[in-house]
């Protein structure tokens, strides 16, 4: 466990994201600071959310390493992921390259463990064999750089910059850091040698029952604005464009354990017809005959849960599957998967594109009776537990529980510039990555918009993926 010590600190993709730029001879993409001539030093509008994201990221990175043995913080599980003491210390180097280097602060380092945290350069099947911080080196690294970052922002302008326009850079360190304590529970999801019990969410009461959310809804087509102009967006999320779709219904809620389970003892694994010739390649190669973490009992399906095996709870969107899993499903079910817009559209327009949300419920933030994103619950919740959170078109869910895999391959949108290093998103346009939409329970919602957009390589199951289905109309 980490000792006391570290409870005093100041306080990424799933699948898909670059993380920082590649060092050593190569250009730096660091944009030089361009100040505005009317620039001073005060303080900007998005000083005091930059530093509550903060804060709230760090405490609960803590939070949850404090609940880990320290055996299981510094092995490395599995291939497809990182030891999570690389996580750790990797979270700390990115925040010192943005909050101190970038932004002209004294850095912490001279540089020399740029290459070792490097995302790009190292894939995950070899970090274990870098020679990383040890658990108690990555957090104090990641306390002082913390520190040095909270006191050197005190001072940044109120004038616009490239990197502080809107307090960008800041929210982008913070939503990274949020989305690397996701990866976290991912990895130690499959961890098999200890049972865990990290403080997943307060599993907060949802006040209101499950609603019966079986069905569908119809979206309206026309023209529309897909895309994000906001301030902490990422690149891949702009430049807001204008998109054009047909009419189509969405099913009203994700797919759940209940429905999928009846996929798969309808022999779905085995019916050569639902799948397409890469998931079948895929299917026969992973050996995949049921999601991930799951097993047959003489009485059902149960499911391994941080160590520990549980009933499925049939109500509960399914988790754990894979783009082609996903893919055969919908084909059984006479369906399909929506495309990338058409679940923008369902998740944030109102039916005549007239009106676009900042969530699907509209303009207030996230919470117990809207969504399922952190800190409410520990896992996804029964569908149709937040009716309160629907979109205008009625549909549920489309925020929190489980990301859902859509049927677009990510690829930049028109008018696309990376900013403010390529290697976030341009390096994984056209290789193959499905997109991802809506957050998981994992998921803060700094990390989450609408317009979010997630990505990961069709045979990825480690992450928490669902899914909804689609039609044309």
């Amino acid at each position: 466990m980490i000792k006391d010590k570290f409870h005093v600190c100041v306080w990424e993709f799933t699948g898909g994201g670059g993380c920082f730029p590649p060092v050593g001879d190569a250009p730096s993409p660091i944009p030089a600071m361009r100040r505005h001539p009317s620039s001073r030093r005060a303080a900007a509008p998005w000083m005091d959310r930059a530093r509550r994201e903060l804060t709230l990221a760090r405490e609960r990175l803590l939070a949850l390493l404090r609940s880990v043995p320290e055996s299981e913080l510094v092995h490395q599980h599995s291939e497809l992921m990182s030891p999570p003491v690389w996580d750790i210390a990797h979270v700390a180097n990115y925040e010192e390259q943005w909050l101190l280097r970038a932004l002209g602060a004294e850095p912490l380092t001279d540089g020399s463990l740029d290459s070792v945290y490097d995302a790009l350069r190292h894939p995950r099947h070899e970090r274990s064999r870098l020679p990383l911080l040890g658990l108690e080196q990555a957090l104090d690294y990641a306390r002082a750089v913390r520190e040095r970052a909270l006191a050197h922002l005190e001072g940044q302008p109120a004038g616009p910059t490239a990197l502080l326009e809107g307090g960008f850079v800041y929210g982008m360190v913070a939503q990274h850091e949020q989305q690397h304590v996701e990866t976290l529970l991912a990895t130690l999801q499959m961890v098999t040698r200890v049972v865990l019990s990290p403080p997943l969410g307060d599993a907060v009461r949802i006040a209101c029952l499950p609603a019966s959310p079986g069905g569908e809804v119809l979206v309206p087509g026309g023209s529309f604005v897909q895309g994000s102009d906001d301030p902490w967006a990422y690149d891949n999320e702009r430049p807001a464009h204008r998109a054009t779709l047909p009419d189509f219904f969405i099913d009203r809620a994700p797919v759940t354990n209940g429905d999928f389970a009846a996929f798969v003892e309808d022999g779905g694994y085995r019916r050569p017809e639902l799948w397409t010739a890469e998931g079948t390649r895929h299917r026969l190669e992973a050996g995949l005959a049921h999601p991930a973490y799951w097993r047959a009992t003489g009485s059902g399906w149960e499911r391994r849960r941080y160590g520990r095996w549980e009933p499925v709870p049939p109500e509960e969107p399914v988790m754990h599957v894979c783009f082609y899993e996903a893919e055969a499903y919908a084909r059984w079910a006479g369906r399909r998967l929506p495309s990338e817009p058409e679940w923008e559209k369902a998740a944030r327009w109102t039916p005549d594109g007239e009106e676009a949300r900042t969530w699907p419920w509209g303009e207030g933030l996230p919470g117990p009776d809207r969504a399922n994103l952190w800190p409410v619950a520990a896992h996804p919740l029964p569908v149709g537990s937040f009716p309160g959170g629907a979109s205008a078109c009625g549909a549920l869910g489309m925020v929190g529980d489980v990301w859902e895999w859509t049927s677009s391959d990510f690829l930049p949108y028109p008018g696309f510039r990376a900013f403010p290093y390529p290697e976030y998103s341009q390096a994984f346009f056209a290789t193959g990555q499905k997109v991802l939409r809506g957050g998981s329970w994992a998921v803060a919602p700094v990390a989450m918009r609408t317009t979010f957009r997630n990505w990961d390589f069709p045979s990825r199951r480690q992450i928490f993926a669902g899914f909804r289905c689609a039609r044309d109309a």
